[in-house]
């Protein structure tokens, strides 16, 4: 039996994707961006603001009692889809219990539960704008308005979904008297893909550039295979080896909780770079920072490229000729452009992105600025170098000539 030709153009697909490249370049920016400290600063907020979050996202279900029923299985979705099984019961039991508690507080005390809230989701935004290279966020006014929608429509759009899906296994439970193998892989495929396309949405609405829904799907269905795949083996450690169990007892759940938050937002950042760097790797880049003094060496390179062409270049130009990621690429302009030595041109297409034009001479700029910003600061320790090197008399022409 022959397979479909969908079937066969998408394992033609995977087998030329450059699975090679995009390992390294998950190691290369897990390291050179500390996404490490990041997943341990955001696992650090989600754990100061996990109760808050919970509160103001179900002060809905709360103000109207028709809602209750949705509560109930939205927690629970939440719970036992993102978090181990042997740990997800006392987890739900413990989140219920606080949120109950802090829903019987007075407006000022629900007002600091909601800017708690609010750092979490601000925590995120700077940490996935970080990654796109984005300099400038979106206006506080807007974040504010969207994550407000997210924290409210989102739970009553997921809990209506959950519980029709929950009044539909019920129904089928008193026809059949258990539940078919399908239907159990339909709901666990169900739930992949609603994990997966939250995901998705995020890497495409949170960074304040355009980012293109096929990368933030890419994105998201790394993201959600990953914490799939790390649930399971995390659940099967945790039962083979009770180290936790055995030397902290009931107290087991809060580090077990901790290592689960670090290592699910370190698959989520990682996610982001996938649908961040995607282009450059379907395009197969084909160089990476070979070590200190990159960042200066690829200024000086994109200078080059700028000063043999008088229309500019746009980053996506300057990226498959330097055969970089135009991430890469994007605070090296940011700099030249803070130094007066380059600007940003609007094409004369609408929604065309704009060039970089070389705006210095050459002849007559000094070198010192560049060297200061990207490689060797002025300061006690380096000014016998810079004396003796004379790079003070450097000027851009010195360096910009192709050999």
């Amino acid at each position: 039996m022959s397979l479909s030709p969908r079937l066969q153009e998408l394992l033609t697909d995977l087998s030329r994707f450059p699975w090679k490249n995009t390992a390294l370049t998950l190691r290369e920016r897990f390291r050179d961006d500390r996404l490490g400290l990041s997943a341990s600063s955001l696992t650090f907020t989600t754990t100061i603001a996990l109760v808050p979050l919970v509160t103001v996202a179900l002060a809905l279900f709360t103000a109207f009692p028709m809602f209750a029923k949705f509560q109930e299985v939205l927690q629970k979705w939440l719970v036992e889809s993102l978090i181990p099984d042997n740990i997800a019961r006392q987890v739900l039991g413990y989140l219920t219990q606080f949120a109950g508690k802090a829903s019987r507080l007075g407006w000022a005390g629900l007002t600091a539960l909601f800017f708690t809230a609010l750092s979490l989701v601000f925590t995120i935004d700077r940490t996935l704008n970080a990654i796109w290279r984005v300099r400038r966020p979106r206006p506080l006014g807007q974040r504010v308005l969207v994550y407000w929608a997210a924290i409210t429509l989102g739970p009553l759009l997921l809990a209506v979904s959950l519980t029709i899906t929950s009044y539909i296994v019920t129904a089928s439970r008193d026809v059949v008297g258990g539940m078919p193998g399908g239907l159990r892989f339909l709901l666990d495929t169900l739930e992949f893909f609603m994990i997966a396309g939250g995901l998705a949405a995020t890497y495409h609405y949170v960074p304040n550039t355009s980012v293109k829904w096929g990368h933030a799907w890419t994105g998201g269905l790394f993201a959600a295979a990953g914490i799939e795949i790390a649930k399971k083996l995390l659940a099967v450690y945790l039962k083979a080896v009770p180290t936790y169990s055995a030397v902290y007892g009931a107290f087991a759940t809060l580090p077990i909780l901790l290592v689960w938050i670090y290592v699910a937002w370190a698959i989520v950042l990682l996610g982001a770079v996938i649908a961040a760097y995607l282009p450059s790797l379907l395009a197969g880049v084909a160089r990476r920072s070979p070590g200190p003094g990159w960042r200066f060496q690829l200024a000086l390179e994109l200078l080059q490229e700028l000063e043999h062409t008088r229309r500019g270049l746009t980053l996506m130009q300057l990226a498959g000729q330097l055969r970089v990621d135009p991430l890469q690429l994007e605070p090296l302009a940011e700099t030249l452009v803070r130094l007066d030595w380059a600007g940003r041109l609007a094409d004369d297409e609408p929604g065309a992105p704009p060039r970089l034009v070389l705006l210095a001479d050459p002849a007559r700029t000094p070198l010192a600025p560049l060297l200061q910003a990207l490689l060797l600061p002025r300061e006690g320790s380096t000014a016998a170098l810079w004396r003796s090197g004379r790079l003070d008399e450097l000027s851009l022409c010195d360096v910009l000539s192709k050999t």
